[in-house]
């Protein structure tokens, strides 16, 4: 090559570089524009102290444009829609019980953004960090605040195809211990050993004894509730169609998305209840497709979230079909009960 052609291709290079430094930093600064323009009529949002054991509280993650865009934010469980403190920290997805939280966040870099799970304590302080091997979906804590689950894509971005893939994992909050993936976990599918390359799971809601969880188990085109031992390192189809199960306070029904024939494809969903005793499923009065893992609000609610002009808004529905739906608070994801 001559000198010449050296310098031409140095210049080049440095063009292309030059322009993907302009592009991050205009990126960064729209971002931090939007940040800092206040939501027009939206929520009054002001920073404060946050915690996760102050009764009768729900924390969330607030969407509302402004300087506390993405942070977590609380609210009397009582007033979901009255003023908000906002606590500095941001997350994806989040969800806390017993002074224990899990963050799902972006660590933001010049160019693409990798992705961490953070265990939070009652304050709100980092414990412990993971790296989250693609796009935060799930999060959940067990009722004792012991153990920590997350979802994230690894491959496609939605629920509502089919050609997709997750990783879940669980961590034991006081220890550490981390299983990477349920993926590792045996398989017993309608009373047999079951194995396949399709393999997905995702959607984890625990039980009060620290040891069993639910979660949605996906395979050749069919989904499943199952069953897990964290102990055993087992789990067990329990009933079919059911993804992102919710676990009721009581331990005695799972609330669920399930895919109805006749729907839209990117939009299949309606809102179900499990009685596990007897395998009656509830349709909920909810008639939108609501693609998230809902949250008990008590033994007779469920809080879940649609989208909205700020990303989403929180729904509330009776959890035994009566009744009818209605909106608690806009521009909000995530929350979790806590207190």
């Amino acid at each position: 090559m001559t000198v010449r052609n050296r310098i031409l291709v140095l210049l080049a290079a440095l063009a292309v570089l030059a322009g993907v430094a302009t592009a991050a930093v205009l990126h960064a600064s729209a971002r931090a524009d939007r940040r800092d323009r206040p939501q027009a009529g939206g929520p009054t949002v002001t920073s404060g102290s946050v915690t996760l054991t102050r009764a009768g509280r729900m924390v969330f993650r607030n969407m509302a444009w402004g300087p506390h865009r993405d942070e977590l934010t609380t609210v009397p469980a009582s007033d979901p829609s009255g003023p908000r403190t906002a606590s500095g920290v941001t997350c994806l997805r989040f969800h806390a019980a017993a002074g224990t939280g899990v963050c799902l966040q972006a660590v933001h870099g010049p160019v693409s953004d990798r992705y961490r799970a953070v265990i939070l304590d009652a304050r709100l302080k980092a414990t412990a960090h993971y790296d989250v091997p693609g796009i935060p979906s799930r999060a959940r804590v067990s009722p004792s605040g012991h153990f920590a689950a997350w979802t994230a894509f690894v491959g496609g971005d939605s629920y509502a195809g089919t050609h997709f893939s997750t990783r879940t994992a669980v961590v034991d909050t006081r220890t550490g211990k981390l299983i990477p993936t349920l993926e590792s976990f045996r398989i017993r599918k309608d009373g047999h050993a079951y194995r396949a390359a399709d393999v997905n799971f995702w959607g984890v809601t625990f039980t009060a004894d620290d040891r069993t969880f639910y979660a949605t188990l996906a395979t050749k085109g069919t989904t499943y509730l199952v069953r897990g031992d964290l102990k055993a390192r087992t789990v067990t189809t329990v009933h079919t169609d059911v993804e992102c199960p919710s676990l009721s306070p009581d331990g005695t029904r799972v609330a669920y998305k399930k895919r109805v024939p006749g729907l839209p494809k990117d939009a299949p969903w309606r809102l179900y209840v499990l009685d596990l005793r007897t395998m009656r499923e509830t349709p909920l009065a909810e008639t939108r497709s609501v693609d998230d893992q809902a949250v008990w609000k008590d033994t007779h609610t469920l809080v879940y979230a649609l989208p909205g002009d700020y990303g989403a808004d929180l729904y509330e529905t009776s959890a035994d079909g009566t009744g009818e739906p209605h909106r608690i608070s806009s521009a909000a994801v995530s929350p979790a009960y806590v207190g």
